[in-house]
């Protein structure tokens, strides 16, 4: 398994800001054939309602443990609260009202780019689908809702073992109006 470098770029308050600073990310990349997954932790029966109203085939299971309630196992989720959810490979149009449903609760929604494009001005060439990932995460400074905070963060995603790919971190935090401050986790892929 390898792993991408996820450069925290832009953290506020304010969710419509940092959607917005998504939007213009995802504006820059290719997005023909992306998907978007989610990770998230469920602690209450409104955001679960909600939340299964924008995916009524949910993947989770309880925080407890699989042993504890799971949708393989055909359990109710409402019955095994806090619930960790894990779905992936989703159409686009799903992510702002998952992120819209989850309220206070804490969430990591990720894009998966066919590639970042690329840019001249910087000298940087365009990277492929295997390293060209955008995260936000939401009540969480972290990728897995460890850290939960009332602020939503946007992660670029390079390659970690490329040194040169630094500059394109920086040039994507300069897009939103944000600076990257070093704040890198390791996403496994």
């Amino acid at each position: 398994m390898s792993n991408s470098a996820a450069a925290a770029v832009f953290t506020t308050t304010d969710l419509p800001e940092a959607m917005r600073a998504v939007r213009t990310l995802l504006g820059m990349a290719d997005i023909d054939h992306a998907e978007v997954d989610f990770e998230a932790v469920i602690r209450s029966p409104d955001v679960l309602a909600q939340v299964r109203h924008v995916l009524p085939d949910l993947e989770w299971w309880a925080s407890a443990g699989k042993e504890h309630g799971s949708s393989e196992d055909g359990d109710n989720p409402a019955d095994c609260l806090p619930i960790r959810v894990f779905d992936w490979g989703r159409p686009l149009d799903r992510a702002e009202p998952f992120i819209a449903a989850m309220g206070p609760d804490p969430a990591a929604v990720r894009w998966d780019l066919d590639a970042w494009p690329a840019i001249p001005e910087a000298g940087l060439e365009a990277i492929s689908q295997k390293y060209a990932y955008l995260t936000l995460t939401v009540n969480s400074r972290d990728l897995y809702q460890d850290e939960l905070s009332q602020d939503h963060t946007v992660h670029v995603h390079v390659r970690d073992r490329n040194g040169d790919q630094i500059i394109r971190v920086h040039w994507l935090a300069g897009q939103v109006g944000g600076r990257f401050e070093g704040r890198v986790e390791l996403a496994p892929l």
